[in-house]
């Protein structure tokens, strides 16, 4: 899984417990590591040229000028270059210790830049840095170094906060995207190695169109009111959506718990109801993971993106270790070859005709239970009988008729 392992150094704490976990993870994977470390000789000649108007006038003259900028830009390019390689012997050292393969990497330059760039030319599997450096003060959250490369690469992130290493129970938020199941892999890896629980959560938000629907209520005319045919979206909600929500992540957990079995884990699974990001961070709180891993992106990934809302508060407030998984990952690969995994259910056109008619925000929620009625009844293909057996058993008649379904 992990081969190739950058860690970023600045001689801060932060970033020696990140180098821990680099050479911890390097070691369980024989995986080699490469410290690198940054330093901006160019910036401090910009800023010595920017105060040279400010020097005595006998230091005026061009020629002596010239002589200063030469003498400082070299004690400066010697001087950090000396600091850089002294960071980089530490790392060295405690790889070595440790029996780990280990390259040595120092750029010039401005910091998140250059560790950007080192992420793509290496072609690194995992990169680590600790979430703070040298400039932390006391509500410090993230450093914009930090920040900045989790948004600007696309490799795996794990961003260190604390000296606990990878042990105990690791939490992974699942929400049926791609991501979310490369963590879930990326968990099942780790533990494996590190000898750790694994706990999948997902997260799904059942008031928040109670919140919304209040609002539009109080804005819309009795007409407009009408013509929305508000009081029948409002009773789709209540009736089939928040329902059919929580069908669907439950549908994701036993997905995640499938994978983890086919791989010979066992895993618990616990549904979460409310935001996201916020039962996801009371849980860790209530739990204290040494770890949390998570998708950079959720299932409404929009190409605008570099980080979707959930990943990018849990990586601010959570009080552990992040793991962002860079890159997506189909669990049917795991699943369909074990022996006991319930083939794919197919559609005829017709149905699938059928569902076409649904409306898109309540499509999925849609597919899924009448793909498990199918189920249920041991049916092993969707026809437009089934689905009217399905559609009478689950949905009553006034969330039909707002679905596009007629009675019958």
């Amino acid at each position: 899984m992990f081969q190739k392992i950058l860690t970023a150094l600045d001689n801060s704490p932060y970033s020696d417990y990140g180098m821990g976990n680099a050479i911890a993870i390097a070691k369980a994977y024989k995986a080699a590591v490469t410290g690198c470390h940054v330093y901006a000789a160019r910036l401090h000649e910009t800023r010595f040229m920017d105060m040279e108007s400010g020097l005595p006038e006998r230091y005026q003259s061009e020629t002596i000028l010239k002589r200063q900028r030469d003498i400082h830009a070299s004690l400066i390019t010697k001087g950090l270059g000396i600091i850089s390689d002294s960071y980089l012997d530490r790392f060295e050292k405690r790889c070595r210790d440790a029996g780990v393969v280990c390259e040595r990497k120092n750029r010039e330059g401005k910091n998140f830049t250059e560790i950007v760039k080192e992420t793509e030319e290496g072609d690194y599997d995992l990169v680590v840095m600790g979430n703070l450096g040298m400039g932390v003060v006391e509500n410090s959250l993230i450093g914009s170094v930090c920040e900045r490369v989790v948004r600007k690469t696309r490799k795996d992130i794990l961003v260190v906060k604390d000296n606990t290493p990878i042990k105990g129970t690791i939490l992974v938020a699942i929400d049926g995207s791609p991501y979310a199941y490369w963590g879930l892999m990326v968990a099942l890896g780790l533990q494996k190695s590190f000898s750790c629980a694994i706990e999948a959560v997902a997260a799904f938000d059942p008031y928040f169109h109670q919140v919304a629907f209040k609002n539009i209520a109080d804005a819309l005319s009795e007409e407009a009111a009408k013509v929305f045919k508000f009081k029948e979206q409002e009773k789709l909600h209540d009736e089939i959506i928040d329902k059919g929500m929580a069908k669907l992540y439950e549908g994701h957990l036993e997905m995640a718990a499938k994978v983890a079995s086919a791989r010979g884990v066992e895993i618990k699974t616990t549904l979460l109801s409310g935001k996201a990001y916020n039962e996801i961070l009371k849980t860790i709180q209530m739990k204290r993971p040494s770890l949390l891993i998570m998708g950079r992106f959720g299932l409404h990934q929009v190409t605008e993106s570099d980080i979707g809302s959930n990943a990018e508060n849990l990586l601010r407030l959570a009080p552990c270790n992040v793991f962002i998984g860079g890159k997506g990952f189909n669990p049917h690969e795991v699943i369909k070859t074990t022996s006991d995994a319930a083939p794919a259910i197919e559609w005829t056109e017709e149905a699938l005709k059928r569902l076409g008619k649904v409306p898109p925000f309540a499509k999925g929620m849609a597919k899924k239970a009448i793909e498990d009625y199918a189920k249920e009844k041991r049916h092993n293909k969707i026809t437009e009988a089934v689905m009217d057996e399905a559609v009478k058993k689950l949905l009553p008649p006034s969330a039909k008729r707002a679905m596009g379904i007629p009675d019958e």
